[in-house]
């Protein structure tokens, strides 16, 4: 009787080829990518089973048909002598895997390893024969260098972690491989320098990946909530994106630990500092005041992107004492040609550019360029002629969102500290903005993970590491030092 496919887990490879090929069809649904080639060697009947596109033709045919024909020499061989050919006295591929049950055929089936069946045999052979399509490393998209490496990661985990390892050269580098999602069976790997990483920050994040039951984990963010216990409550997250292989090994040799996901050319970085939100790769490359001068930079830039415009809505409406008499003036002047008061303007505009923030995202980038340009353009001139915005306002809304550009990985929480800030200042003046800063302060300040608070080194205060948020280390003082993520807790 054939194996149905609520039952099949747990049953073992038959005897009979041919009952091993009605097994897996009807596992798989008499599947249209399901390839059976069937080959009498030495009068026993044997197939090769694959899953079209998943292996590579050229090598199946040099490095499996080649062999297993060669076995046709006159000689009379046993079922158990052929695939003792196949599993010791061959060099089909560098991946050989003992099968006895469907389940495991069927993930290695689906993870372009092509089964050989022998009849009589109630085990079979995995070849890793690998060859489905992927795309090529490319250039990093969202952490853009000037005098770093151009290489991004890819989709597939394998060739990414590759990428890790050809420049972490040392046995210590580990990295542990399993498999998430009760129908996808996504591999989803851990990188960790062994002695380096903390175990108990190792043990929480095997057992968070491990309690995972969803159908399918198809991307990072399926799996971050697990990890980031309190996420979903907290302003910012203790867990950091890159898809740069240089600055994840940079972090994996720091203590801290990378998982990788197939399928997402992005690595989660934990625990993951929000002093490290504004160091780039490229810090490394400079001169070291020149590498603080630019963090200082960063800096403001977050603060023009999140509280410059609450704090110009909380000066013009409450303190316009503060201003200088000129400025006031021609602040007056622009608002009176408009029909409506500054906070309404302000929340207005600041929707118009969230919206042509995500359409350009969503767009092909050919046309999400252009599409940008003439929107800020047509729209902020019109909205200016017809008196719906001031030109003063269009000035602050233009200067915040261009400083929001510099941060791309705070984008989220940018956007809705902005929001927040513009609230509180239009309601409350120099109060709400006092106030709405002081809760910001308590949300990051109470995310710790591990031991390891995302404020530090600022609070708790290191005053050894403190040079890394104002600036940069020299080499000599790294040497020396050799700084972990241990050191911040």
């Amino acid at each position: 009787m054939p194996i149905s496919y609520e039952n099949y887990e747990d049953k073992r490879i038959d005897k009979s080829t041919s009952q091993n090929i009605v097994n897996l069809r009807t596992i798989m649904g008499n599947t249209m990518d399901l390839n059976v080639m069937n080959i009498d060697i030495c009068g026993i009947d044997c197939a090769v089973v694959t899953v079209e596109a998943m292996v590579s033709t050229s090598s199946m045919s040099e490095l499996v048909f080649r062999p297993l024909m060669s076995l046709n020499d006159g000689r009379t061989k046993t079922s158990s002598e052929i695939m003792k050919f196949v599993t010791k006295e061959s060099l089909m591929a560098t991946e050989r895997i003992i099968i006895y049950t469907y389940s495991d055929a069927i993930e290695q089936l689906f993870s372009g390893f092509a089964l050989i069946l022998v009849d009589g045999c109630d085990y079979c052979a995995a070849l890793g024969i690998q060859g489905y399509d992927k795309k090529s490393i490319s250039e990093p998209t969202s952490e853009n260098n000037i005098l770093g490496s151009q290489e991004a990661f890819a989709e597939v985990i394998r060739t990414n972690i590759s990428l890790i390892r050809r420049r972490i050269k040392h046995p210590a580098l580990r990295f542990e491989m399993t498999q998430v999602g009760k129908l996808s069976n996504t591999d989803v790997c851990i990188a960790y320098i062994q002695g380096k990483a903390d175990e108990k920050m190792l043990s929480r994040i095997r057992k968070s990946i491990g309690s995972i039951k969803l159908d399918s984990v198809l991307g990072t963010g399926f799996i971050e909530p697990f990890i980031d216990d309190n996420g979903d409550r907290l302003l910012f997250s203790q867990i950091g994106y890159t898809e740069r292989p240089d600055m994840l090994c940079s972090n994996i040799l720091q203590g801290r630990i990378a998982i990788l996901i197939d399928g997402t050319p992005f690595a989660l970085v934990c625990p993951y500092l929000f002093s490290q939100n504004f160091d780039t790769i490229d810090d490394y490359a400079s001169k070291t005041y020149f590498a603080s001068f630019l963090k200082i930079i960063r800096y403001l830039a977050f603060f023009f992107a999140t509280a410059f415009p609450g704090i110009y809505l909380a000066a013009v409406n409450f303190n316009p004492e503060m201003l200088n008499l000129g400025l006031l003036a021609n602040l007056s002047a622009g608002e009176k040609t408009t029909i409506l008061p500054l906070f309404c303007e302000l929340i207005i505009i600041m929707l118009l550019l969230e919206i042509m923030r995500e359409a350009s995202i969503r767009l092909p980038h050919s046309v999400g360029t252009a599409m940008s340009i003439a929107g800020g353009l047509i729209i902020g001139d019109a909205a200016v002629k017809s008196g719906i915005i001031s030109s003063p306002l269009l000035i602050i809304v233009g200067v915040s969102a261009t400083a929001s550009f510099v941060l791309p990985s705070l984008n989220q929480q940018t956007s809705l500290l902005r929001l927040s800030f513009i609230f509180a200042g239009g309601f409350a003046g120099f109060f709400g903005i006092a106030v709405c800063s002081v809760m910001a302060l308590c949300n990051i300040c109470s995310q710790t993970f591990e031991g390891v608070a995302i404020t530090s080194p600022v609070s708790p205060l290191k005053r050894r590491q403190i040079a890394d948020v104002t600036g940069r280390k020299t080499f000599k003082e790294m040497e020396q030092e050799n700084t972990t993520i241990n050191d911040f807790s």
